[in-house]
């Protein structure tokens, strides 16, 4: 603290004697001693009965002791303020100006009790007229969220002048009111107040959180009407709200055009770059920044440190951590936990908790959540329930973001202990808190759970939605996802990108309606959404999934940003569907743009070569994986080269892969290797497929025609009719009937596509057929036959139809893969 001159040139110390008793601030002390000195007062001040000073003194020293309350206000002195309040109202000399500046510290203090037994000396003694005292006592009930007291006073007022207009419409915007401070501009217009740039400035920052750009633009064409552009805080609300709407470069020319930048307009640029994604840009600012050497703040440090995670520059992190310490922020505790994040999402935990540890005796929740969160989304969940039992020992209170980060740490941290404790803290309620508990049930798999938590959120948002969404899409629950969604709508929450992206995923599901999804299709359209990545992502897997390559390859064309589940989902579409050349053409394609592979993407490129033959290639792949991109192959994956392997022949190169890999073969890796030989295997081999060629004969001689429509593989006519004659099906028939006396009935069972048409043409008669789909993927279905060609049944295990079997009747049972 640095004192008055005037106060160095005190010689005698019985003053001092008396601040040591006083209950005063030592900067009020300070204060009050500079005026005993420059009013040559010789008599010692006994702080603890100040009034007698007041009572003492002449009235023409009253205006002293005004200064010196407006000096504790300035000085953020706001008790001392009050206090000193007290003994000039002892003294029965206020004026509107002590008034105002009495109203000024309630507001700063948001204290509204005291502000309105202010209110209601300064009715008793007649200066509320006084247009200042008026403005002064709305801005202090807008300060104290009273809004309905503010506005009451504002209407009273005899007297209004621009000061009153703009502390009203602060007064709205500052309690999240941003209607009704745009529609106050208007107001202002039509009474003919005239506005300045501190009302200018204002409606831009009401205008910024509402989002309200267009009307923005011509505030901004008012501005400039009014000469007030060159105005540097006018300008700063300008680029705060350009940036905000993501205008970039409207803001930037803002910037450019202001010859007075000071360090809000250089931290209000680069903290809008940063927002808008241009982090690269907003480094070559910050550089800029320095050589026109403007002081850097907390604002500016915090703002650029960000920009290390995003470009993930360790090194310039630390750089910056040292220009901290040099610019004298060693000790600012803001600037201190933004480093301990951003070392935290560079992986550097050692250096994050050396910071963590540095602030001993400072420490505080937010400090504490964040290491915690820091370890949670490193993995070390050990090290993070530790820290919160620790932080839960040391007294420190939790708040909502401490509970949505713990919840992480399931299952190490008891799901339901953590609830328990969320409902005794009364955070249930919280919408975060309430969204990550629902989150953390929708992970263990349980929605019915989930559900209730998020039927207790009081005001759902739109995470708590869209999560309850992606719940409900995870556990394949196609209906309570789009009742969800419709209730949401009911409710006027407007669906943003990641709500479309989850009832999508929702339409995934079998036992899903093939329209449904076309319908929020076109319902992400009229919303805007439709181009989002996220949401064109989850129309490729929809479309792809339901069987309709073709729409899926159209969103994927019209694709302006692709992820990964884009790429995987185009590539296993076309797998699945027999498009295997296609597949491929797409995986090379992705191999050109440079995007990051994983093992669902050669889940699908080799599945690929599987269906076209092309054994070589899909090895090839796999040593790619491998040896290239160090991905660990899957059971997944080593299914997938079985396969490959097994259908082409290769069984001792398949056993050979089997025998390499680093796990047990599951029961999926043995029966990958038995579907894929059942052909050559099978002691029956040589009649089944003599049995084959005798039905097709008969079919031929029939009138039949194969259909090779149905078959979806990329490969001439001729082959595909090898393989509709040579199908799983035909095959299991034909063991059926050389393996069977007359009369044996049949059941076929089948977990992968169903080629019913020409199924149903190789049975020589009518079939009663209650599949709706040409091709089923995934499911299990039932084909009741009996060999005397009089009893044809086909029946779907889902929706549980199948005729009674004659209780005298010899069934065999094939499982086909």
């Amino acid at each position: 603290m640095i004192l008055a001159p005037s106060l160095r040139r005190v010689k005698s110390r019985k003053y001092f004697d008396y601040l040591i008793q006083t209950p005063y601030s030592p900067k009020f002390q300070a204060l009050t001693l500079n005026y005993i000195i420059l009013s040559k007062s010789s008599n010692p001040v006994n702080f603890y009965h100040g009034h007698q000073m007041f009572d003492e003194s002449p009235q023409e020293d009253i205006s002293h002791y005004n200064s010196l309350l407006f000096q504790c206000s300035r000085d953020n002195l706001y008790i001392d303020a009050l206090n000193l309040f007290k003994l000039i109202h002892r003294s029965g000399s206020l004026n509107e100006s002590s008034f105002s500046c009495a109203f000024k510290v309630c507001g700063c203090l948001f204290d509204d009790v005291v502000g309105k037994q202010v209110h209601s000396q300064c009715i008793k003694v007649g200066v509320l007229g006084d247009v200042s005292v008026g403005t002064s006592v709305l801005d202090m009930y807008m300060k104290t969220n009273n809004v309905g007291d503010g506005d009451r006073v504002f209407e009273e007022m005899g007297e209004k002048n621009v000061v009153s207009w703009t502390s009203l419409l602060a007064g709205y915007t500052r309690n999240g009111l941003a209607d009704r401070a745009i529609g106050l501009v208007s107001l202002m217009q039509v009474e003919g107040v005239k506005p300045n740039p501190f009302t200018f400035s204002t409606v831009l920052g009401a205008l910024a959180d509402k989002g309200a750009v267009e009307k923005g633009v011509q505030v901004h064409t008012v501005i400039v009407k009014n000469g007030f552009e060159s105005t540097t805080f006018v300008a700063n609300s300008l680029i705060n709200m350009y940036s905000k709407s993501g205008m970039v470069i409207e803001a930037k020319a803002v910037f450019d055009g202001l010859l007075s930048k000071n360090t809000v307009s250089w931290n209000g640029m680069i903290s809008g770059l940063v927002t808008n994604g241009r982090d690269l840009e907003a480094v070559d600012l910050f550089y800029k920044m320095r050589l026109a050497d403007v002081s850097l703040t907390e604002s500016s440090f915090i703002t650029i440190i960000k920009i290390c995670v995003n470009l993930k520059e360790l090194s310039f992190l630390r750089q910056l951590h040292s220009r901290v310490i040099r610019n004298g922020f060693k000790f600012d505790l803001s600037i201190k936990t933004a480093l301990m994040v951003s070392y935290t999402k560079c992986r550097e935990m050692d250096d994050a908790f050396k910071l963590f540890s540095d602030m001993h005796g400072v420490q505080n929740v937010v400090s504490w959540t964040a290491l915690i969160s820091g370890y949670l989304q490193n993995g070390e969940k050990e090290q993070s329930v530790h820290l919160f039992c620790q932080m839960r020992r040391e007294g420190f209170s939790l708040n909502h973001f401490t509970y949505s980060s713990i919840l992480a740490a399931h299952p190490i941290l008891s799901l339901f202990q953590i609830h328990a404790e969320v409902i005794k803290t009364n955070y249930e309620n919280s919408a975060s808190v309430g969204t990550a508990l629902l989150d953390a049930y929708v992970k263990i798999g349980n929605t019915k759970e989930a559900a209730k938590v998020f039927e207790v959120i009081e005001e759902k948002d739109i995470v708590a939605w869209s999560a309850m969404l992606a719940g409900y899409a995870q556990a394949e629950d196609t209906e309570r996802a789009v009742t969800v969604f419709c209730k949401m709508l009911k409710e006027g929450v407007r669906p943003n990108e990641f709500s479309f992206s989850s009832v999508l995923n929702a339409c995934n599901a079998p036992v899903a309606a093939a329209e449904q999804g076309k319908q929020f299709h076109a319902c992400s359209i009229k919303s805007g959404f439709n181009n989002a990545l996220c949401v064109s992502s989850a129309l490729v897997t929809m479309y792809a999934k339901r069987g309709n390559i073709e729409s899926a390859n159209e969103v994927f064309k019209r694709q302006q940003e692709r992820d990964l589940v884009s790429w995987n989902s185009m590539i296993s579409g076309y797998a699945q569907h027999g498009y295997g050349r296609k597949a491929l053409i797409v995986f090379e394609e992705m191999r050109r743009e440079k995007v990051e592979m994983d093992s669902v993407t050669f889940i699908g490129v080799i599945s690929a070569c599987t269906h076209v033959g092309m054994v070589k290639e899909g090895q090839s792949y796999f040593d790619m994986m491998v040896k290239d991109l160090c991905i660990a192959p899957t059971m997944e994956i080593y299914s997938c080269m079985i396969d490959l392997y097994s259908r082409a022949g290769k069984l001792e190169q398949a056993l050979a892969l089997i025998d390499e890999m680093p796990f047990p073969p599951g029961e999926t890796i043995w029966r990958t290797l038995l579907a894929a030989s059942r052909d050559v295997s099978h002691s029956f081999s040589d009649r089944i497929y003599m049995k084959l060629e005798e039905l097709g004969i008969r079919l031929k001689d029939a009138g039949y025609q194969p259909d090779s429509n149905y078959v979806l593989h990329d490969v001439e006519d001729e082959v595909k009719e090898v393989i509709l004659s040579q199908h799983s099906e035909r095959l299991a028939i034909a063991f059926g009937l050389i393996a069977t006396p007359p009369g044996t009935q049949i059941q076929i069972v089948k977990n992968l596509r169903i080629y019913t048409t020409e199924f149903q043409k190789t049975m020589w008669g009518q079939i009663w057929f209650s599949l709706s789909n040409r091709v089923m993927k995934n499911k299990k279905c039932f084909y009741p036959l009996t060999t005397n060609n009089k009893n044809y049944c086909c029946v779907r295990e889902k929706m549980k139809k199948r005729e009674t079997l004659k209780e005298n009747t010899i069934s065999l049972h094939i499982l086909v893969y």
